[in-house]
């Protein structure tokens, strides 16, 4: 995990490790026959290159609200430092690509929010929609890891018999409920944009 700032002035820390988003990355991947790109090899050259090629992209980490470049965009995706990056890739990055992905989910903290306009929310949903996502689910509050695994590979399970992702996510929330009767644990995932 990169290291941020948690208040202006402070000295960065490193983010907390996210076992649970790693075991919900894993099982996605086995659900569509793929390889997930976890821990020390999840570093943003890597995660850029498969994002402008998959069709349905899947970001189980750390979201982060603050405008890191300034510039009026706010937020940021936690992935993996290297030598040549610190590892966040901020909204205003996100805008410099072009996706191809009929679904982006963001099963991380707070990725819903942003900056409230009179043109809507500015943040990492309005990005994704404006570089070619149809379909992009975010989390509207601080989520917990262990129910968003749950509720994750359940949506996909759910998607891969229907296609219409609001019903897809209803069914996984009803499901996670039965374990985890909280509103808190799982109803923090909203749908914006197409459902189909």
């Amino acid at each position: 995990m990169p290291s941020v700032a948690l208040k202006i002035g402070e000295p960065p820390q490193q983010l907390p490790q996210l076992p649970g988003a790693e075991k919900e990355a894993l099982a996605i991947a086995s659900l569509f026959h793929t390889q997930a790109i976890t821990g020390k090899d999840a570093t943003k050259a890597a995660v850029i290159k498969r994002l402008q090629q998959a069709r349905i992209v899947h970001l189980a980490t750390h979201g982060l609200l603050d405008d890191f470049n300034g510039l009026g965009v706010p937020g940021a995706i936690a992935l993996a430092p290297d030598s040549q990056d610190n590892g966040l890739l901020t909204a205003n990055e996100i805008l410099d690509l072009r996706l191809n992905a009929e679904l982006v989910v963001l099963s991380a903290c707070d990725t819903g929010q942003g900056n409230i306009t009179g043109d809507g929310v500015i943040g990492l949903s309005r990005t994704l929609i404006t570089v070619g996502a149809p379909s992009v689910i975010v989390t509207l509050w601080s989520i917990p890891d262990s129910p968003s695994a749950l509720l994750m590979a359940e949506f996909y399970r759910q998607l891969q018999q229907n296609p219409d992702k609001a019903q897809a996510l209803r069914q996984a929330m009803l499901t996670t409920m039965k374990q985890y009767p909280n509103p808190s644990d799982w109803a923090a995932f909203t749908l914006i944009g197409e459902a189909q």
